[in-house]
Order: C-alpha cells, then sequence, then structure tokens
C-alpha cells in the first residue's frame, strides 16, 4: 500500500508534471510543482473518467459524465440536497399541476442568457426535451416511460409565451415522480436552440457538435475537454445564479488509485474519487485529508437467472439469502464502500423501507439448508458466480461460495471483465451473477420498473435494461403491484404498496440484493463547502 513518504509509482512525475501544464494553459495560473498548493481559483480534482464518450444529454449514460454535465447545465428542478426526496426550483421558479395531474405548467426565470449571449427562452427548453424524444438514444427512454413520443412530443411539450413551459402527461402519474424523473434529470436541460442548430450537421438536432461542448444554462462551461486526459470547466460569466465559488474545475483522469492517493497527499490535488478500502481507513486519521461519503442509490445484488430451473425454485432463490454473511461484509469487506440493504428501493427513496425492515436477512446455514430441503435438493447442486472487475466483487462471492459449500452447494466463481459480464447477463447467458444497478429517481418507482417491472417475458423482447428480464424474472402479480403503485394518487396507499411489494420481493424475486453502496471522496481540508447527495454533486459550491 502507498503512503505518502513512498516512492513515486512509474508515470506519477510526469503525471503531475501534466496537471502542472493544463491547469497554467488553460486555467491562466503558473504551472505548479510537484508537492505544490493547487490554484486558489480552481478545484482539481482526480478521477477515473476515461468512460466520457459526449457531453450530449440526449446521448450520454455514464455516471461520471452525468455529473459533471449537471454542473454545467441547469434542469428544470433539482434534488434537494438535504432531502433527496423533494424536489426544489432551479431553472424553473415555480409550477402548477392540473387537477388532472396530467398536465404541469412550469414558471422559468426570466432573463436568462446563454454563454453565446442568446436569451434563454421556454422555447429553447422546449426544444431541447424535444430533440431528446425526436434523437431516439438511450436516454429517450426518461422521456418515453411517461407517454412522450416522437409523432406527439411537439404538441405534448410546448412553450405558450417565452417563460412558460407545459409539459402534457398521457396518464396521471405522481407529479413529484414526474418532477424527480424527468424535470431534475438531463432531459430536461435547456439548450442554446440558435447557436446549436447553426452547427447541425445533416440533421444531427447538433448531436456531433455537442459532443466536446455544452452550450446551455448553467453555473460551469465546458472549456476543454481531451479524451483520456481531463476535463475543464469555466465559470459562465452570463449565469442567471449566484456565481461559483471557484472560476474553474480541473478533472484530471487517473485511473490508479495509488497514484491519486499520492497526488492528493502530496497536494496536487484537492479531491481523489476512486481510493480503495485501505487508502480510506489509513487516510482517515490524515491530519491534511478527509474522508467524505453519501450513500448513492446504486445496489450491489447477487442474480439469479429463473431460466436455470433450480433457481426458478423460490425456496432456492430465498435459501441463497441465508449464505450471505451481512454484518462480517459489513465491517471488512464492504467497509467504507456500502451498508447491508435487502430490498430493491434504496434507502431514502419514497416508499422504501427504513434500515431495518429493509434489511431482515443474516447468516443462517441451517435456515438455508432447510429451504434447500423443502425445493428438493437436499444434497445441495453445482451453479456458477459471474463477478466483474469490481473491487469488492471478488471477496463477496468468495465469502458466498464458503457459506454454500457448507451445505452442500458448489459454486464456481468466474470473474471477467466487466463489458463480458454485461453481455453474458444482458443475454441471458448465465446462471447467477454479482453486479451493481443504480437508479436515477429518489422514488421506489425507479427500481420496480426495472428490477422487478417486467411486461414481456419472450427472448425476442429484448428488454435488456431491465434487470428482471436479464433474470428471466416475470410475475403477473409482482407487474399489476407496479403498474398500480405508479398511478396511485394517494401517497400512504402508494407507499404502502410499494411496501408489500418490498416485502414480497425479499421473500421470492429474482436478486439477493446484498449492499447500498456510498460515494466516496478524499478531500484537502483547504477545500470548503464541498456538497452532495446520491444524485449530484454541486462543485458550484466548493470554495477555498
Amino acid at each position: 500500500m502507498l503512503a505518502a513518504s513512498s516512492p513515486a509509482p512509474p508515470g506519477s512525475r510526469p503525471l503531475r508534471l501534466i496537471l502542472g501544464a493544463v491547469c497554467g494553459a488553460v486555467l491562466g495560473a503558473a504551472p505548479f510543482a510537484a508537492g505544490a498548493a493547487t490554484p486558489s481559483n480552481a478545484l482539481v480534482m482526480a478521477w477515473n473518467v476515461d468512460a466520457i464518450s459526449t457531453f450530449d444529454p440526449a446521448q450520454i449514460g455514464e455516471v461520471v459524465t452525468n455529473e459533471i454535465v449537471q454542473t454545467t447545465c441547469d434542469p428544470l428542478v433539482d434534488v434537494d440536497p438535504a432531502d433527496e426526496a423533494k424536489a426544489v426550483p432551479l431553472f424553473a421558479e415555480s409550477w402548477d399541476v392540473s387537477d388532472d395531474r396530467q398536465q404541469i405548467t412550469f414558471h422559468l426565470r426570466k432573463g436568462a442568457v446563454f454563454p453565446s449571449g442568446n436569451p434563454a427562452t421556454a422555447a429553447d427548453t422546449a426544444w431541447s426535451m424535444q430533440r431528446v424524444v425526436k434523437l431516439g438514444f438511450g436516454n429517450a427512454a426518461t422521456l418515453n416511460e411517461y407517454g412522450f413520443t416522437k409523432d406527439k412530443v411537439d404538441a405534448q411539450i410546448t412553450a405558450p409565451d417565452d417563460s412558460t413551459l407545459v409539459l402534457k402527461l398521457d396518464k396521471p402519474y405522481p407529479t413529484n415522480l414526474v418532477l424527480q424523473g424527468i424535470a431534475a434529470n438531463r432531459v430536461s436541460f435547456t439548450h442554446d436552440r440558435k447557436t446549436i442548430l447553426a452547427n447541425e450537421v445533416n440533421g444531427d438536432l447538433g448531436n456531433k457538435y455537442l459532443t466536446t461542448r455544452t452550450e446551455c444554462v448553467g453555473p460551469y462551461r465546458l472549456a476543454q475537454w481531451n479524451a483520456g486526459e481531463a476535463v475543464v470547466l469555466q465559470a459562465n460569466d452570463t449565469y442567471w445564479g449566484q456565481a461559483p465559488a471557484l472560476k474553474r474545475i480541473l478533472i484530471r483522469h487517473v485511473a490508479e488509485a495509488g497514484t491519486q492517493r499520492l497526488l492528493l497527499t502530496q497536494g496536487d490535488v484537492d479531491v481523489a474519487r476512486d481510493l480503495t478500502p485501505e487508502d480510506l481507513k489509513d487516510l482517515e486519521t490524515s491530519p491534511d485529508v478527509s474522508i467524505v461519503r453519501v450513500l448513492r442509490p446504486q445496489l450491489f445484488y447477487w442474480s439469479f437467472n429463473n431460466a436455470n430451473p433450480i433457481f426458478a425454485n423460490p425456496k432456492v432463490r430465498l435459501a441463497m439469502r441465508y449464505l450471505i454473511d451481512y454484518d462480517g461484509l459489513a465491517k471488512t469487506v464492504m467497509s467504507n464502500i456500502g451498508v447491508p440493504r435487502a430490498s430493491f428501493a434504496q434507502i431514502g427513496a419514497v416508499g422504501a423501507l427504513d434500515e431495518t425492515e429493509g434489511q431482515p436477512f443474516s447468516l443462517d446455514l441451517d435456515k438455508a439448508k432447510a429451504l434447500l430441503a423443502e425445493a428438493g435438493y437436499p444434497d445441495g447442486f453445482k451453479a456458477s458466480v459471474f463477478i466483474g472487475t469490481l473491487p469488492h466483487a471478488a471477496p463477496v462471492a468468495q465469502s458466498v461460495q464458503q457459506n454454500a459449500a457448507r451445505i452442500g452447494v458448489e459454486l464456481t466463481v468466474e470473474r471477467m471483465a466487466n463489458a463480458q459480464l454485461f453481455s453474458r447477463v444482458r443475454g441471458r447467458d448465465f446462471e447467477t451473477s454479482m453486479s451493481s444497478w443504480q437508479t436515477s429517481v429518489p422514488d421506489a418507482h425507479g427500481n420496480a420498473s426495472r428490477l422487478v417491472y417486467n411486461p414481456d417475458n419472450r427472448a425476442e423482447a429484448k428488454l435488456t435494461q431491465n434487470p428482471s428480464w436479464n433474470a428471466s424474472f416475470s410475475s403477473e402479480d409482482a407487474n399489476r403491484t407496479v403498474e398500480a403503485a405508479l398511478l396511485e394518487p394517494d401517497p400512504e396507499k402508494r407507499n404502502a404498496l410499494y411496501r408489500d411489494l418490498q416485502l414480497q420481493m425479499m421473500q421470492e424475486g429474482p436478486f439477493a440484493v446484498m449492499f447500498q453502496t456510498y460515494n466516496v471522496a478524499g478531500i484537502r481540508k483547504t477545500l470548503k463547502n464541498w456538497r452532495w447527495n446520491g444524485f449530484r454533486t454541486y462543485y458550484e459550491t466548493v470554495a477555498k
């Protein structure tokens, strides 16, 4: 393990020199030497950002890019930093909801302008949302799910005047869910229609142009992106809101956790985002570094392919849950990484069970063996467990493997690249697998619609973005509950439906949810006002 006084790993000094060069060339400050303080007007962060492929919000699919673009573009509303279940005004000052809940009218900020100087109007917002649907990339599903379609979207999303935006819904969806799922999402960013269309290529609505640019209303703008090297954000001087505390953000791609730790402890970066559990434990006593963490809406779970006759039996799936040493893993492998969680609805979500009721399981080999006997497997069985490259996947799988062996279940753990794992799982070519899933809304529907709901279990349906379909799991009863809960107008009745569904899925669902994970960072104590929740990191509040 690399300590602050240890020799630098190969390549680390050139990296520090590159950091200094980038800061000097892009941030307008003199290059800083190894071990020197970062610029007083900039946040410098080390993070693995090689997944970035575009800054077009119609196409972004990576968690990293989403965090960055949320700082360059304002959605209509924000998730309350202090309460993820609440929506608060952002580019929309207020909103009205029709009595039938099928129309939401947003009243937008007046006088806002884009970095180009063009006025930002509701017509720009409507066009920006319409283009997401019309382009049909992955994020179109965020709007398609609520009835917005290519042939109707021009009539469904309208701007009757410069400061009014109207969304017309096909069903009376819960207003708070629409606010969280659409209005707080990147699909509601307001883009500079005039500038983007002036750079349109072959009718692409500016998709190629926005690959390397941001043209929207927000506290920062993208100043530079060198793929696989760095992202630089510059404060937007035309922003309607409070000016960011720091003028610039430099996010440097650093893949190795050891290098990140070295740069952090030497003061070459202010923040490191990919530290190992060992690093985090060692740094907790550092006089110069603080460890900050926040629960994110990401679940680490064990999936069972119900196409396999063994795992088609709900008693077998239930037995597997009793092979998980939740408490032991939480104190060791998952320390600083996550908290035990067995429910599909993440802690903090609307409709989610609390921490106690949402995790009723403990390691119980006798219970597991008894359930297997009831299922017709008194002597156990053999199965494989596919895992990816998450650092905690292997030790968790090995712990389960050891416990399973004690009751006659022989599990073979096979590790592979994440891309291969996802391909095998989405192709239903697996017996069991361990991986993570993250929702984009602080509502139980977010995961119920993906981890439970499966309207078409046929192989040709290829609902690969539904882990329930990937696991060949379909329950008509569960589907009806998901549909009913989505449209239930009474909050108490809606929560009751989700409570029953969570309890049901913990007994017979296709996944053994094991942990809800943290977003963790090491930050220099010279940095102030680092603020985040499970859905957003607020760069604009950070100061020195």
